[in-house]
């Protein structure tokens, strides 16, 4: 019933996994998070009173009992989404695996980079109309060269290259504004979901970022311009593992459910 009662916990993660999976099948750049169980160390439990006086025994003394299963470790999926082709100027794909857009994220007054692979950007008026910023869907700043990348706006017309060159066009001239910086990750596994489709580096954690990420040099940047990736949730494959999870909940709350009959039962004897 222990066993049972752990595992069932640690099922009920694997479901919210699955369902978040799901929720993002429509969210651009989003990539399938998938968990790892394992099995928790089984205890031995010396309940023999008199093992001196047991002859030909085989078997250990005591019983051994297990502690049930926990979710050992959730992986990204870095598989490439397919690519939709919008036409939007500032809508952006990335084409190589691993790599991503660098976002500039305040939270608690504390600044810290996150990445992310959705290229749907945009433009918001900072500095009381001054200046227009790149920013993300849900209006973060995205990274160039130099930090945010800021227009004037009196810019009639803005555009991002292949390469990652973001360029404005006012009164006819065209100008380069910015350059994105694009981050290859080396160690993909170690970064986690921070939520708004951001992934991050993990935290109270002691790892070296040049260990992880690297800068992608300008000049083999690689953008798919007017198109957006899209995740790469694989519908089928999660309901079924979905069906499967729950099969797994259901089995494990019989078992519990017939071990308070048997304990019922025993409980009776005379």
């Amino acid at each position: 019933m222990l066993n049972s009662a752990v595992t069932m916990g640690q099922l009920q993660q694997k479901l919210d996994l699955i369902a978040n999976n799901m929720a993002n099948a429509g969210t651009n750049g989003y990539k399938t998070r998938g968990a790892e169980f394992s099995s928790l160390l089984y205890q031995q439990i010396n309940n023999q009173q008199h093992a001196d006086e047991e002859i030909g025994r085989l078997t250990p003394n005591g019983i051994r009992i297990g502690s049930g299963a926990r979710l050992g470790a959730t992986n990204l999926n870095m598989t490439e989404g397919a690519i939709l082709t919008t036409g939007r100027d500032l809508d952006v794909a990335l084409l190589e695996k691993n790599q991503f857009f660098q976002v500039l994220v305040t939270e608690n007054g504390v600044q810290q980079t996150q990445y992310t692979r959705d290229g749907s950007f945009s433009l918001q008026p900072v500095n009381n109309g001054e200046s227009l910023m790149l920013v993300t869907k849900a209006g973060y700043p995205v990274q160039g060269e130099n930090g945010p990348i800021l227009l004037d706006p009196s810019t009639e017309e803005v555009s991002i290259t292949s390469d990652g060159i973001v360029q404005g066009k006012t009164n006819g001239v065209i100008f380069e504004a910015g350059q994105l910086q694009v981050v290859q990750a080396i160690r993909p596994r170690l970064l986690e979901a921070k939520g708004d489709n951001l992934l991050g580096l993990p935290e109270n954690v002691n790892v070296n970022v040049g260990d992880i990420l690297q800068v992608v040099a300008n000049n083999t940047t690689r953008l798919k311009t007017g198109a957006l990736e899209a995740s790469n949730v694989d519908i089928a494959k999660e309901m079924t593992e979905m069906i499967m999870v729950q099969r797994a909940y259901q089995f494990n709350g019989r078992s519990i459910s017939m071990g308070d009959q048997m304990s019922g039962l025993i409980n009776q004897l005379r």
